[in-house]
């Protein structure tokens, strides 16, 4: 089993700055969970936690049934990817992959054999002759996840490995990182800004902000269902729009207006917005880009949901084009 417990893990420097704030998160064996935040949001601290480089200041930190807050690095079964690769230059890819197998006074045939097969796994059999200073950056990746599959271990930890590559590697070195947890079935831990790769490669993300875990969840569920309006504005791209309105009731209909908007709402929020009391209150409402349309046939269908807005700038994606509207102004009727 290679579960992964935090209960009530915090981490105080001596300065008196609070980087992670009594965190709790389950991490289920063969799980692949990614943390996710804007800088210095705790992400990367909690993962030198759990990898033992950063000293636990309170709580308790268990992988597998075993409590780890006081094991060394070497002896908590966890290999670590990070973001700048980490080869020794003077090295082949090899010998960069064999090295901490060679530490640990494996035989010969044991080490070249595990060497070989995670090679395989990721398409480095005819670079291992190669020095690192040859690959690509792709390649250089890969090769560091090659040294970390060959201890086998219980979790994988990865701090940000795709942040040096360029778009196009990152996409296709996503993929691989998801197609390599599912062949070896083993937990992954991964640390990321980047919110794509979070929605793209979890079975559950947890954000963070400030220290704190805002929500954990699955992909599609933070999408949906975002925790607050930290989440909402985070995860998705193109962001949430937000707009501060006030709720009001006529005709037994509730609308979200302010000054430049008034837009009826779903009868399904009735009860629950008025027995929150949120009628004739401000609230922030948040809508989602792929949800404001601008075809004659839905405008016509649907004019208690519609507003003028004037186009400021247009931003061609390919297949998808980002309008930035703006509210607020008086437009005439063309």
């Amino acid at each position: 089993m290679s579960e992964v417990i935090l209960k009530n893990i915090s981490k105080l420097y001596s300065n008196g700055f609070n980087a992670v704030k009594n965190i709790n998160i389950d991490i289920k064996d063969k799980e692949f969970i990614v943390l996710v935040g804007p800088s210095g949001c705790g992400k990367s601290t909690t993962l030198r936690m759990i990898a033992g480089l950063e000293e636990i200041s309170e709580g308790e930190l268990y992988i597998g049934d075993k409590l780890v807050n006081d094991i060394e690095p070497k002896d908590r079964d966890i290999a670590m990817v990070f973001q700048n690769y980490a080869l020794y230059p003077h090295l082949s890819v090899y010998e960069n992959m064999a090295f901490a197998l060679k530490l640990r006074k494996l035989p010969k045939d044991e080490i070249d054999k595990k060497v070989k097969e995670a090679a395989k796994i990721l398409d480095l059999l005819p670079l291992l002759n190669k020095k690192p200073k040859t690959l690509s950056g792709g390649q250089r990746q890969r090769v560091a996840l090659g040294r970390a599959i060959v201890r086998n271990p219980k979790v994988f930890l990865m701090d940000e490995p795709l942040s040096n590559l360029d778009a196009k590697l990152r996409t296709a070195m996503r993929t691989e990182i998801t197609k390599l947890h599912q062949q070896l079935g083993t937990t992954f831990i991964y640390v990321t800004h980047d919110q794509v790769e979070a929605m793209t490669m979890a079975d559950r993300i947890v954000v963070m902000k400030d220290g704190v875990v805002q929500q954990i969840a699955t992909p599609q569920d933070v999408y949906d269902y975002p925790a607050n309006i930290f989440v909402a504005g985070f995860i998705g791209a193109p962001q949430m729009n937000f707009i501060d309105v006030i709720l009001i009731e006529e005709n037994d209909e509730i609308y979200a207006q302010n000054e430049h908007i008034k837009l009826k709402l779903n009868k399904e929020k009735h009860y629950d917005l008025i027995k929150d009391n949120y009628i004739n209150n401000e609230v922030v409402i948040g809508i989602r880009p792929e949800d404001i349309h601008v075809e004659d046939t839905f405008i016509k269908s649907n004019p208690d949901t519609c507003f003028k807005s004037r186009i400021e700038i247009k931003e061609l994606m390919g297949a998808e084009t980002y309008a930035h509207l703006k509210l607020g102004e008086k437009y005439d009727n063309n």
